[in-house]
């Protein structure tokens, strides 16, 4: 089969740049021919086995140059926001696209195209290519968009409805599409998530040295709770900060990820450099280098405001770490059921407006809800390292299953 996979940002950033990529792996294990559109910079570097053919829409050229457009408001390289779009850029956005496409589906003629993300590209290649079979993916920022922003709602609603079919991580984003796109049903199917398990793997290589490690990885971002974490550690050496495990010298915090907004790291900095715990910065990683960093965690912590099934979960469980994390919406339930003997603690989010801005009275709230969590799994932590055990088992997660259900349709 021939399968064109195209996305409007990098493919080899963020979760959905990660998605688009691994599928991408597996078909070519399978022999399958494939091809990949996607908008990048003219320095960048994309990793695609040998005889994927990649044709890019360079963003800051000629015909486009504004900075790539972003699903997230803060993502982790120079971007444009869609809210910021006027109908002039929106307008060259679409002409870029549909020109590299265009040249893309006469030259290379897919039996297959899978578009990430439900939102503006997806409609326009739904729109300009009715006689060829288009799937979408959700990847839940989809949805935000639809929800907070006005570019074209209507135009992306009703070609979105057109798709031949539409994936979703879980139930959660399900019911979104069914909401927001007026979506048919039977058009909508729950494919999970995946992750790299030739990478994310236990090595054993947890110290038995008396300090607990808890690690973040994402965009070093207030809407992915970074700030409300550094707040919960404040909270946490107050009330216990006493205690043997909760010492200063006890607990080390690894923020692993770029930076969102560049004001706001510098605040998150800030805030760290006045934090009672010590807290390091380790930059974006590569998959392997993450890899090495969950295995020599405890804990992966994640308060985001808002997120679809997140692959660091997925990925800090497989090496080995104990997770607290907000608890989005359905995600409790897909850990229950692709996942045993996971030690996740979920907290109950702050209050909510605008999709992923939190109540800023509710926050305080939150941060002693998220510092409790971080101690009971602290103390769990310890009792796993004692006895050596108490791992999740998460071999029934794999891209290879998504990409055969997304064949199967």
């Amino acid at each position: 089969m021939r399968i064109l996979s195209i996305t409007a940002q990098k493919p080899n950033s963020t979760g959905s740049g990660v998605y688009l990529t691994e599928l991408v792996k597996e078909y070519a294990l399978k022999g399958h021919e494939q091809a990949v559109v996607a908008g990048v910079y003219r320095d960048d570097a994309v990793e695609f086995p040998r005889d994927v053919r990649f044709y890019p829409v360079y963003f800051e050229s000629g015909k486009l140059p504004y900075p790539i457009v972003g699903m997230s408001d803060e993502m982790p390289y120079r971007s444009t926001r869609y809210c910021d779009m006027t109908p002039e850029m929106t307008e060259m956005f679409e002409a870029a696209f549909l020109e590299v496409i265009g040249r893309t589906v006469e030259e290379f003629d897919p039996d297959l195209i899978l578009c990430h993300h439900l939102y503006l590209l997806t409609a326009a290649v739904r729109e300009h290519f009715p006689q060829r079979r288009v799937y979408g993916f959700c990847h839940n920022t989809d949805l935000r968009q639809m929800m907070k922003t006005d570019l074209r709602r209507e135009y992306i609603r009703t070609q979105i409805r057109k798709l031949d079919r539409i994936f979703v991580p879980q139930e959660a984003q399900r019911e979104g599409v069914l909401r927001i796109y007026d979506a048919a049903p039977e058009k909508i199917t729950e494919v999970g998530m995946g992750y790299n398990n030739k990478i994310f793997f236990r090595t054993g290589e947890k110290t038995a040295d008396g300090v607990t490690r808890i690690v973040f990885a994402g965009k070093i971002a207030e809407k992915k709770g970074v700030m409300s974490l550094i707040r919960s550690l404040s909270v946490l050496s107050a009330r216990h900060g006493g205690e043997e495990r909760c010492r200063k010298d006890r607990l080390l915090i690894r923020l692993a990820g770029s930076a969102g907004n560049r004001e706001e790291y510098e605040e998150i900095r800030k805030m760290a450099g006045e934090c009672p715990y010590e807290v390091e910065f380790t930059g974006r990683l590569s998959q392997p280098e993450l890899a090495k960093v969950y295995n020599a965690s405890d804990i992966f912590v994640l308060p985001s405001f808002f997120d679809g099934l997140p692959l660091t979960i997925i990925e800090a469980l497989a090496c080995g770490d104990r997770v607290v994390m907000s608890e989005l919406p359905g995600i409790r339930e897909w850990i229950e059921q692709y996942t045993s003997g996971a030690d996740v603690r979920y907290v109950p989010m702050p209050r909510m407006k605008n999709a992923d801005e939190p109540v800023p009275e509710s926050l305080p709230g939150f941060e002693e809800r998220l510092a409790d969590a971080l101690y009971h799994s602290i103390q769990s932590a310890e009792c796993e390292k004692a006895d050596g055990g108490g791992y999740a088992d998460v071999s029934r997660i794999s891209w290879e299953g998504i990409a055969e259900k997304v064949l199967r349709g």
